[in-house]
């Protein structure tokens, strides 16, 4: 059942978080057993000399043995990505965190949105970079984050910037930043393991020969790709849908549908900051171009947000940048 209006949303985003964090160790021990049935068939593993049949179940035997380590390497992995995050993130991006006294005028336009809706506050943070970007971060209540670029700040007007703030801040309020970081810490480690198992191929000298190697090698293979692509396209349904919502909490907040309407269209070809895959997945915008890109894409495409916010909230949409009167200036000072 597809989720309608915005507390609906968050209920379904919570479930969908449950459900992320009950399969994850499913994925995880089908991932660890094709890479088993790879390192059997390679010789890396002992065999049993047998039929496949007799491989296979000797591989899933040494699961037994395996998945506690896994599970053990995967949990100081989750904890240090939990505790954290914000600075591998900011390491990631360049982010620095701004008080008030550095950044008053975009500080206040957050907190003003906060305290409409009895919220704390997130902290403010900013990528000194001319790209038109910015995204939420944070696991829990008191640990929330939004960053925006100077290129942003520069770009945009008063109310435009404000419904930019609004977009990142339903994320906060609707938990889908607590989603996506958990999705990207889960698809970290399942990406970790595949890519040092896979690398180690290129390295390692087999032992034995294995008369089923060639069925054990395709098996392997196709578990451990399915539990990849598992893994992957969790992190970009949670992404794609998540964005709609968001520019529509932005309308509710700032009742302003234009103002969301025309930052769309200004980041629109201009969003490109450089992170890893999983970081932007979070950012307010991350098209990219091509068939592939466009299959693969965590982020639906300017137009049909921009659609969206005419159907459903009513705004008017200028066109493409490119279509637009160049007009100097910002109502968002900035001390940079």
């Amino acid at each position: 059942m597809r989720a309608v209006g915005l507390r609906t949303h968050i209920w379904a985003n919570n479930t969908r978080s449950a459900l992320l964090l009950a399969g994850f160790p499913v994925m995880l021990i089908g991932v660890i057993f094709g890479i088993q049935l790879i390192l059997m068939g390679v010789g890396y593993l002992p065999n049993s000399g047998g039929t496949l049949e007799q491989d296979i179940a000797l591989a899933a035997s040494m699961l037994w043995g395996t998945i506690p380590l896994a599970v053990v390497v995967a949990g100081i992995w989750f904890a240090i990505a939990w505790f954290g995050n914000q600075a591998i993130i900011d390491v990631m991006t360049g982010a620095r965190k701004v008080e008030r006294t550095s950044e008053p005028e975009l500080y206040n336009l957050l907190e003003n949105l906060c305290i409409s809706r009895g919220l704390t506050t997130p902290t403010l943070r900013i990528i000194e970079q001319q790209e038109l970007n910015a995204y939420a971060s944070g696991l829990r209540e008191g640990h929330y984050s939004i960053t925006v670029t100077r290129g942003l700040m520069q770009a945009l007007t008063r109310d435009e910037m404000e419904a930019v703030l609004a977009h990142e801040l339903t994320h906060v309020i609707n938990k889908d930043v607590r989603t996506m970081v958990i999705a990207s810490i889960f698809a970290g480690i399942i990406t970790v393991i595949a890519e040092l198992t896979f690398r180690g191929l290129f390295y390692l000298r087999g032992g034995k020969d294995n008369k089923n190697a060639g069925p054990l090698l395709l098996i392997g293979f196709g578990i451990a790709l399915v539990g990849f692509a598992l893994a992957v396209v969790i992190r970009l349904m949670l992404s794609r849908s998540r964005e709609f919502v968001a520019d529509a909490g932005a309308v509710e907040l700032t009742k302003n549908p234009d103002a969301m309407i025309s930052a769309l269209r200004k980041v629109e070809g201009r969003s490109f900051v450089m992170a890893p895959d999983e970081v932007q997945g979070m950012f307010l915008d991350n098209r990219k171009e091509g068939f592939l890109d466009g299959l693969f894409a965590t982020h639906p495409s300017i137009d049909k947000r921009v659609e969206a916010l005419m159907r459903f909230g009513g705004g008017r949409d200028p066109g493409p940048l490119s279509d637009q009167p160049q007009v100097s200036g910002t109502a968002v000072p900035t001390s940079a």
